[in-house]
């Protein structure tokens, strides 16, 4: 439908095309570099002025760097990691997973740590620009010396075959996804360690997978990479430079587990720890994963925890879903309202999709009866340990319940560490 224009709309095409005839007005700056200068100094007008506009973080500079002197690198760093994101289609070989899909930092700071054993990327950069840390001068012999370590690095990293045989550490830990892994930064500093164990101390692929699936579990339990992670690995690489074989490699990465996780932080700390309502607490994935280490079923099915975590699986709906024990409006309409209360760590299960829809929000004592009958009375007592419920425990007032369960969690925790350890 046509219609003549208003003096306002008239004003407003009139400004815009004033607007475009004035483009050729518009100032560019062009930056021209002398041909005499050297490759140094054009990384680094390079790097200053990526620098401006968006920030850049350090492992940015190192890649802007790697696109100077090493191109091809970066290229296959990238080419990597956008390959990692998706199954290739004709089945050949492929960096997809189902636990990780990084971005070309994130693959950086894992070659940095296996060819320099360092976590601080500032460092790094230094050293590949050919600067002496102590002299504080640069030479050309040294960067070059220093790119080939990371490409040496970059090619071990990238290896499919390591790639792939470091997964089955993860897996080996209980974790059968990234559906309950919470920092992927643990995952990537794991990987590194498993690359210097595997390369540098000539571990037993064996012996290093199960050290590495006991890091690894109480690295992404504890938290141990958040907050300044880059400063605990690099305090994990220094106490490494006590070791020079592999039963040394072993040794210490175990002393490092045995002092973090002792009697006071299962008895304790854990407990303590789990009194939350993050959605995404590391107490609760270790917890899932915990139950996936023991092959316990889920609560009121005899379908076990792993099966039905298995990211190959997908529907419509999840096979597997959390389940309030106490359910959410239940407690709403017995005065419980915080989401705080009702959200608690304790307060959640594994359990089947179809389980979920038929419990809505009964209460306890009313829904728990009819499961239970599933169940002889030996299957009920060993479920009931797995997800760290006491006998009866429907019929408990909920703060009694919840303080309970934190306790018998951490016990589930515990038990499955111990049986991580000792290889059974």
């Amino acid at each position: 439908m046509r219609r003549p224009l208003t003096s306002e709309e008239e004003d407003k095409i009139h400004e815009k095309i004033d607007r475009l005839l004035k483009l050729d007005e518009f100032p560019l700056t062009a930056l021209e570099i002398s041909s005499s200068v050297d490759e140094d100094k054009v990384s680094e007008i390079f790097v200053r002025i990526n620098s401006q506009g968006t920030p850049l973080n350090q492992a940015n500079f190192i890649l802007t760097l790697m696109s100077v002197f090493w191109d091809d690198g970066r290229k296959e760093l990238e080419h990597f990691c956008e390959r990692s994101k998706r199954p290739s289609a004709d089945g050949a070989p492929s960096p997809f997973n189902h636990y990780l899909r990084p971005n070309p930092d994130q693959l950086l700071r894992v070659s940095v740590a296996l060819g320099f054993r360092r976590a601080r990327l500032e460092h790094v950069y230094s050293l590949l620009r050919g600067k002496d840390l102590e002299t504080r001068q640069f030479s050309k012999e040294r960067r070059e010396k220093q790119f080939a370590l990371l490409r040496e690095a970059q090619t071990y990293t990238l290896d499919l075959q390591n790639w792939h045989e470091f997964f089955k550490v993860l897996k080996r830990a209980g974790y059968p996804s990234d559906q309950i892994i919470s920092s992927q930064i643990a995952v990537l500093y794991t990987y590194a360690l498993w690359l210097i164990g595997k390369r540098d101390f000539k571990v037993d692929l064996y012996a290093l997978r199960e050290i590495m699936a006991r890091w690894f579990f109480m690295a992404t339990l504890t938290a141990r990479y958040t907050g300044s992670p880059e400063t605990r690995f690099e305090q994990d690489m220094v106490v490494l430079r006590g070791a020079s074989t592999a039963a040394d490699f072993i040794g210490i990465l175990d002393e490092q587990i045995n002092a973090v996780l002792t009697r006071d932080y299962w008895e304790v700390t854990l407990p303590k720890e789990l009194e939350t309502a993050a959605a995404r607490s590391t107490g609760q994935f270790a917890y899932y994963a915990a139950l996936c280490l023991l092959g316990a079923p889920v609560l009121y099915s005899r379908m076990k925890a792993s099966e039905l975590l298995d990211p190959s699986s997908k529907a419509k709906k999840s096979a597997l879903e959390r389940h309030h024990l106490f359910p959410r409006k239940y407690l709403q309409r017995i005065g419980v309202k915080e989401k705080r209360l009702i959200n608690q760590v304790a307060n959640y299960a594994l359990v089947e999709w179809s389980d979920n829809i038929k419990i809505s929000d009964k209460a306890p004592n009313t829904y728990v009866p009819g499961m239970e009958q599933r169940f002889n009375a030996s299957e009920l007592q060993q479920m009931y340990t797995w997800h760290g419920l006491p006998e009866r425990w429907y019929e408990l007032d909920y703060p009694t319940f919840i303080g309970e369960r934190r306790k018998r969690i951490a016990l589930v925790i515990k038990a499955a560490f111990e049986k991580l350890r000792e290889g059974a």
